[in-house]
């Protein structure tokens, strides 16, 4: 069984987009190494309102890595100190007894704070609207195996397709780019021929909200591929450019 450990944990507080915001700290005593990070804020939150004190906001749904909600900056790393894991995927057992833990919201021109650790993310479906789809006729039910498609690049696609809009990518990025997220969820279609025939307004759509925005350019320091929970390569970037110069060609 997991030790309880003791620590010291700085939060980022703040009360609206409008506000100043400040870390706040919490000493947290005897927090079983079995914990999750989630039900750590939970405990704390416990303790806060049992104080009459307003509770830490922060996004959170199915806690099982696969919703990207959990969204936090701990100790400096999009999702915590774990490769390939989201935060509800952290466990009190990676820290040690006596650390000072740092909790803050993503960095972003593009996801400003609602509230404490909670920001908006709707940039994301913004861009989505924007082509991150394939317009298709749904009269019948089409057969699943109408378009063959080689298992390779199959598994490819769904490699792209594993990215579930978290945010890492942004946060650590240091220009807060939103390219890995842009250029895997333009992969997950131009790899298929479902998603061939709208490619080259989809890269250019796209890419222009990322803009309109206010993301930054990639300068390709692959922090967002180091951080990102679901391991998604930056070669989806490589494919992300060409599709787009490839449009602009047609142009």
């Amino acid at each position: 069984m997991d030790k309880n450990i003791s620590f010291t944990l700085k939060v980022w507080r703040q009360r609206g987009p409008k506000e100043k915001g400040a870390f706040e700290t919490y000493q947290m005593k005897d927090i079983p190494g079995d914990t999750s990070f989630l039900e750590m804020l939970d405990i704390l939150n416990e303790q806060l309102v049992n104080e009459n004190k307003e509770p830490i906001a922060f996004d959170h749904d199915c806690r099982e890595g696969i919703c990207g909600m959990c969204s936090l900056y701990i100790n400096g790393h999009p999702h915590g100190p774990a490769t390939g894991a989201t935060t509800c995927q952290i466990y009190m057992r990676r820290f040690k007894d006596g650390d000072t833990i740092t909790v803050e919201p993503w960095r972003s021109a593009g996801f400003p704070v609602i509230r404490d650790l909670m920001v908006d993310r709707s940039a994301y479906d913004k861009i989505m609207q924007a082509g991150g789809y394939v317009s298709v006729n749904t009269g019948g039910i089409p057969d699943a195996n109408a378009i063959p498609i080689a298992k390779p690049i199959a598994d490819e696609a769904m490699d792209a397709a594993a990215c579930i809009g978290c945010g890492a990518c942004v946060a650590a990025c240091k220009n807060g780019s939103a390219m890995l997220f842009v250029s895997a969820k333009v992969s997950q279609l131009a790899l298929l021929p479902q998603g061939k025939v709208e490619a080259a307004r989809r890269a250019k759509a796209m890419l222009a909200r990322m803009d309109e925005l206010g993301f930054g350019n990639c300068t390709n320091t692959r922090a967002c591929e180091a951080e990102c929970p679901k391991c998604v390569s930056i070669s989806n970037i490589a494919r992300l450019n060409r599709e787009f110069l490839k449009a602009k060609m047609k142009d």
